[in-house]
């Protein structure tokens, strides 16, 4: 068996915890690893790591192959270069398994947002879905509905038994209240999960069938040799789900109901449903002080949230913005994200905070002309070698020792002491110490960007 994890994702659900550059894959939600580690973990109790693919978005690829990288050697992470839905994302991956490893495997898909805690349930769901993939179906994962949730897609099953499955008579829309009270009613209905698998074979003669578009494609990609998805021929691709493209159009799909918990961290409702509740039934994570607050979700990453006689809310505090919404709205979040998004305004995009495989930067201030950051480097770890267009760069150390790489020529600066860099002159910050490294950068130019960076080696694979 492969498995190929879907990591890509535009961070508009949870937000202002998750943003469009650290969607909540990446976060740690409740444990210690992020979503996304906790994915893979869970794939690997199914298969050999090798044969786990991850695809993201070319924003993502850095954050993820770092993530992966604790858990594995060398994990295969390939980057969509442009977001096209899942459908080209899955039959490139199905055609790159078929290609590097010269096989014909079940191949399962999973996203990397979800929460499910009982492993060994799907791990037994998991091999029983594979028994019906064998057999030439499409299986995909239901959830048995445990109340008339509008926020997922339904999926409607037949009485026609395939060995502990069914077989799928049709996919239905996210519905309203009074729809999915008669889905729930009807015992019928299942919740899409995104979770299914079929033999690489199978999918892609499918997609023949049922989406030529995508499958005439294929054959302008080459994995052969390469890892690489190239951004004039991927362009071509259709922006199309997997469900519309195949699923919904295919006389091959099978339902087998997922037998452990599940998850999908859709909303903040979500991660206050999976929360460990007080006698109020209130959920607190981070640094909360509450007087009287009944059935509600406070939140605090950095500052103290003190609550008093709320009920039935959500209260999420990050370093640049604050939500605040009645339990039943979560679900409209996505609305602020894409207004900020439409305003061009960053608290859509990014934190303050924005981690990186060598450590972190903290925007401290930043304004016309000018943008100053905290950068922590972590020992034995170093920034790409670079240079930027648009601006110039003063470094002061704060703590630990430097060693800075400009023009070819190498500086070492203790805590104190500081370095100019210049518009286009090539440079490198690295901490080849054993103690933590913090610098004070102030950037000076008309544009601040992270675009603005021309990466001429990275140990991280970001070139």
């Amino acid at each position: 068996m492969y498995g190929l994890i879907l990591a890509g994702g535009s961070g508009s659900r949870l937000w202002p915890l998750s943003r469009e550059l650290y969607p909540k894959q990446l976060l740690n939600i409740q444990n210690t690893e992020s979503l996304l580690q906790a994915t893979f973990e869970r794939l690997a109790e199914c298969m050999p790591s090798s044969h786990i693919i991850s695809m993201t978005g070319v924003k993502h690829v850095a954050n993820v192959r770092y993530q992966l990288s604790s858990l594995c050697d060398n994990p295969v992470v390939l980057s969509e270069p442009i977001s096209k839905n899942t459908a080209p994302a899955i039959a490139l991956a199905a055609k790159y398994i078929v290609e590097k490893f010269n096989t014909d495997p079940v191949v399962l898909v999973v996203p990397s947002d979800h929460m499910i805690n009982d492993t060994e349930k799907f791990i037994a769901t998991v091999k029983e879905g594979e028994k019906i993939a064998e057999m030439g179906y499409i299986v995909t994962f239901g959830i048995k509905p445990s109340y008339p949730e509008t926020g997922y897609g339904y999926i409607n099953v037949t009485d026609k038994h395939i060995e502990r499955g069914f077989k799928v008579n049709r996919f239905v829309e996210k519905p309203d209240t009074e729809l999915a009270e008669k889905y729930v009613k009807e015992g019928t209905y299942y919740w899409n999960s995104g979770i299914f698998m079929f033999k690489a074979s199978v999918l892609l003669e499918e997609l023949a069938k049922c989406s030529p578009d995508i499958y005439s494609k294929l054959s302008n990609f080459d994995f052969t040799d390469s890892n690489e998805i190239p951004f004039t021929e991927f362009e071509k691709m259709p922006s199309i789900s997997i469900d519309y493209a195949v699923m919904e159009k295919s006389d091959k799909i099978a339902l087998l109901k997922l037998e452990s918990d599940w998850n999908d961290l859709g909303s903040w409702k979500s991660i206050y449903d999976v929360g460990k509740k007080d006698e109020d039934g209130n959920v607190k994570i981070g640094h909360v002080l509450d007087e009287g607050s009944k059935n509600s979700l406070m939140y605090s990453s950095s500052k103290l949230v003190a609550t008093i006689g709320l009920e039935d809310t959500v209260i999420v505090e990050t370093e640049d913005a604050i939500l605040a919404c009645k339990s039943d709205r979560t679900q409209d979040v996505k609305k602020i994200f894409e207004t900020l998004k439409k305003q061009n305004d960053d608290t859509h995009l990014v934190h303050k905070t924005v981690y990186r495989p060598w450590g972190y930067y903290t925007v401290l201030a930043q304004g016309r002309g000018f943008l100053t950051k905290m950068i922590q480097v972590n020992p034995g770890q170093k920034l790409s070698v670079q240079s930027h267009n648009h601006r110039s760069e003063h470094w002061v150390v704060l703590e630990g020792m430097a060693k800075v790489v400009l023009e070819g020529k190498e500086h070492i600066l203790s805590p104190g002491h500081s370095i100019d860099i210049d518009v286009k002159e090539i440079h490198s910050l690295q901490n080849p110490y054993k103690d933590v490294l913090k610098i004070i950068e102030v950037q000076k130019g008309e544009l601040l960007i992270e675009e603005d960076i021309i990466r001429y080696e990275d140990m991280y694979g970001r070139v």
